[in-house]
């Protein structure tokens, strides 16, 4: 009787493990990405300043 819930119980945890991750890929059609523009400041060898745009997206 001991190995049956044993044998249950793992079964139950795997098949959880692999219903996780199918969730995880459906996405409403409706959703749109949060993304803006990040200015990142730099300096190069000669100590000009270059401004880098980046689109970083959420």
């Amino acid at each position: 009787m001991r190995k049956f819930i044993v044998s249950a119980a793992v079964a139950l945890i795997a098949a959880v493990s692999f219903a996780a991750p199918s969730q995880a890929g459906s996405y409403s059609y409706d959703y749109q990405p949060y993304c803006f523009i990040k200015k990142i400041k730099s300096y190069d060898y000669y100590g000009n300043v270059i401004i880098k745009r980046i689109k970083v997206c959420r």
